[in-house]
């Protein structure tokens, strides 16, 4: 099976948060939600902080990857919820989001995306994407511009890469791998995504989730990613820029990969995470939730 640094993948469903006050902005409870699409599926979300239309600007909002909940950015929730207003959404096919067998590919996704921030009323932006969830909102802004948006923070996805044959060789075998042992497959994909120890309960639940998503789906969704080279995408991107990654243990083609992202959206920034496996962002919260509010200061919001 492909170890996660070739899938860059992520997980959803509900958080509690402890919200503070912000000067002259009333804080909301809290709360769960859903967006309907234009082809009318269901999309989940989580959503707390200030509220109100102060509260609008300036909102953070979360992709996960590959069948993860928004609950998997429960760290970030409590952080910034503190001051900013933040959202975390389950794509179509994702958590408590409608299933459907159509769709399941980051172009459909955009979609997700934009009806989630045209029903909160959203407005200059931050769009977060971990893993699959990039390549989700790289299509966000293919299809809709960088209007509305004020900067992009991108997690640790591959997101350039050779679909060469020792390339697609591993990829049949993890999509053989879903096919024989879902369950297993995923449990072992899971555990793999951090570098840290975390406790059993966690892993299951987050494990639960994913397996939300049906197998025929999950593989429909890894086939879309490996099927469209999105990499022209990135020069669309025009906004404040961070790119985060894992290093691998200094694995130099996995982080070339990561520069060479860099080149290619303008005045973008890049950090490498050394003691951090894929789901960095809850190895390492701490630094992730610091770079990012230094990130946002630095960008003028």
């Amino acid at each position: 099976m492909l170890k996660p640094k070739v899938f860059r993948c992520a997980i959803g469903f509900l958080i509690a948060c402890h919200c503070c006050c912000a000067a002259n902005v009333k804080v909301g409870t809290p709360k769960a939600g859903f967006a309907t699409t234009p082809d009318g599926i269901k999309i989940h979300y989580i959503e707390a902080g200030p509220s109100g239309e102060v509260a609008n600007s300036g909102a953070i909002v979360f992709v996960p990857g590959w069948t993860m909940p928004a609950d998997i950015w429960e760290h970030q929730i409590t952080h910034f919820s503190k001051t900013r207003r933040v959202v975390a959404i389950e794509p179509r096919s994702y958590g408590l989001s409608s299933q459907t067998t159509d769709g399941n590919f980051p172009e459909a996704h955009a979609l997700d995306i934009k009806a989630v921030l045209d029903q909160l009323k959203l407005q200059s932006v931050i769009l977060v994407g971990w893993s699959l969830g990039v390549d989700d909102v790289a299509a966000y802004i293919e299809r809709f511009g960088t209007s509305g948006i004020s900067a992009l923070v991108l997690v640790d996805e591959l997101f350039i890469f050779e679909r060469d044959s020792v390339f697609m060789k591993e990829y049949f075998d993890l999509s053989w791998s879903l096919q024989k042992d879902r369950s297993g497959a995923t449990a072992k994909f899971v555990r793999e995504m951090y570098h840290k120890p975390q406790g059993e309960e966690y892993l299951q639940r987050i494990t639960r989730s994913a397996l939300l998503t049906p197998t025929n789906t999950a593989i429909a969704l890894l086939d879309a990613w490996v099927a469209h080279d999105r990499a022209p995408m990135l020069s669309k991107i025009d906004k404040p820029t961070l790119i985060v990654s894992a290093s691998y243990g200094g694995d130099q083609k996995y982080l070339e990969t990561q520069r060479e992202m860099q080149k290619r959206i303008r005045a973008s920034r890049l950090e490498i995470f050394d003691d951090a496996g894929h789901a960095l962002f809850v190895d390492d919260a701490d630094r992730f939730n610091s770079l990012l509010d230094d990130f946002l200061t630095g960008a003028g919001r």
